[in-house]
This record gives structure tokens, sequence and C-alpha cells, in this order.
């Protein structure tokens, strides 16, 4: 299994733009190859060193493999997804991990 976690900062993090890159990543559930799909923001959980509360929505996917999550990355509503949102964040960070 293949775990793809992705971190998005907005470029003005108000009500609005947050909305629109939420509702992009909802459209990625309709992605074959993924499995699972979780679409967070962050929680209000306590402020400590190791938490980092500055990133405005995340998103959490699970594929059965590696090709699934290539085939992720070139799929049409994937590229849709970043033709419509990507101006909307200033900086995105990618986690992906495999079971051990």
């Amino acid at each position: 299994m293949v775990i793809h976690h992705v971190f998005f900062w907005l470029h003005e993090p108000n009500v609005a733009n947050l909305q629109k890159l939420l509702n992009g990543l909802k459209t990625l559930k309709s992605i074959k190859t993924v499995r699972r799909i979780h679409i967070g923001v962050p929680a209000s959980t306590e402020s400590r060193d190791v938490v980092d509360h500055s990133y405005s929505a995340s998103e959490l996917l699970f594929f059965d493999d590696h090709e699934g999550q290539l085939a992720y990355q070139t799929d049409p509503v994937h590229k849709k997804f970043i033709e419509d949102c990507g101006q909307l964040w200033k900086k995105v960070i990618v986690y992906d991990s495999i079971d051990v």
C-alpha cells in the first residue's frame, strides 16, 4: 500500500479560497486507483513544538501500490484539480510512505 499525504498552504487563507480547495480535493475521490481518501483542516489540538497547525488543508490518499499512485498523478481528474486550484496555494508538501 502507498499512502500519499499532501499539505496545502493558501496564498490568501480565507473561507472562499479554502472552500474552493476543499471542493477540488473532493473530486479526487472519483479516481479509480484511490482506495480511500481523507480531506481535512488543522484540528484544534493543543499547541506544542511538534504540532504544525500552519497549513490550510490536507489530503490523505491510499493506493494499492506504486502503480496506482502513478496512475493517479496522470489521471485527468487530478490534472483538472491542479488546473482549477493550483493558483490558490503558495506551498505544497507531499509525504509518501509505504507499509513496513
